[in-house]
C-alpha cells in the first residue's frame, strides 16, 4: 500500500511539472506575459555614451512599444545562447527624447549610479525561464540586458 501511494505521489509531481502555457516564439527574448498571449520586448543596442564622470547607455525613443500595467511582470525567455543568470534588470531614464542608464565611474557618485533590479529566473520547462522582478516596479521605462553587452530588452509599465 505505501508503495502505491508513493508512486502515486511522485506520478503526480511529475505531472505536476510540465509546462503546457505558451512558448515563446524566438529564442533569447524576452516575451511579456499577459494571460496567455507573449509580447516581445523591444530589443535594441544601447549606444554607449561617455561623459566626463560616467557612461550613459542610451536607446533611442521616449518609451517601449511593448507595454504592461502590472507592477510585477511577468516574461517568459527561451534561453539558447544567453544564460538567464546573465540577465540583469534596469530602470531607464527618460531624458532629452531618449531612454539611458547612467553609471558613474567615481566612487564618490556611486550611490547614485544604476544598479540592477532584483530579477528572479525560475525553470519552467527544459530551455524554457519565467523572469519576475522580486519587488513591485513603479511606473516607467525597464530594460534587461545579458551582462557584458549591449543589447537591451525594453518594456514599459504604465
Amino acid at each position: 500500500m505505501r508503495t502505491l501511494a508513493l508512486a502515486f505521489a511522485i506520478g503526480a509531481a511529475l505531472t505536476a511539472q510540465k509546462y503546457d502555457g505558451p512558448r515563446p516564439p524566438k529564442p533569447d527574448v524576452p516575451y511579456l506575459l499577459h494571460a496567455s498571449n507573449l509580447i516581445p520586448t523591444d530589443v535594441d543596442e544601447a549606444k554607449e555614451d561617455k561623459r566626463k564622470d560616467g557612461t550613459a547607455y542610451v536607446t533611442t525613443g521616449v518609451a517601449a512599444k511593448a507595454r504592461t500595467p502590472l507592477a510585477e511582470p511577468i516574461l517568459l525567455f527561451e534561453s539558447k545562447t544567453i544564460p538567464p543568470e546573465r540577465l540583469a534588470l534596469y530602470r531607464m531614464e527618460v531624458k532629452t527624447g531618449n531612454r539611458e542608464v547612467y553609471f558613474y565611474d567615481s566612487a564618490k557618485k556611486r550611490g547614485s549610479s544604476a544598479k540592477s533590479l532584483r530579477l528572479s529566473a525560475t525553470k519552467v520547462a527544459p530551455g524554457l525561464y519565467r523572469l519576475e522582478p522580486t519587488d513591485p516596479l513603479p511606473n516607467g521605462e525597464y530594460a534587461i540586458s545579458p551582462a557584458d553587452s549591449n543589447t537591451v530588452f525594453s518594456f514599459t509599465i504604465y
